[in-house]
């Protein structure tokens, strides 16, 4: 399969949140890039909004983005 990406992604496993409207949904990002990321939810029943800040606390990150795709427990987002 041809890699049609901008930037190379990395596999990551680290603990983030989703934020938006004052409310936070825990996640995970599972790879990343310089231009976007692949986050899983554990619960499928929360409502992700197509815009939102992703929290990345370890790396001290807040990262505003929107959704590219959505696959089951797993959204990909671009950063803004």
């Amino acid at each position: 399969m041809l890699e049609t990406r901008i930037a190379p992604r990395y596999r990551v496993s680290k603990p983030a949140q989703i934020e938006y409207g004052g409310d936070k949904t825990l996640c995970t990002v599972r790879d990343i890039s310089t231009t976007g990321a692949a986050l899983e939810l554990s619960d499928l029943t929360a409502a992700v909004p197509a815009a939102f800040t992703l929290i990345i606390p370890e790396d001290k990150l807040k990262l505003p983005c929107h959704v590219v795709w959505r696959r089951g427990f797993r959204i990909g987002v671009a950063f803004d």
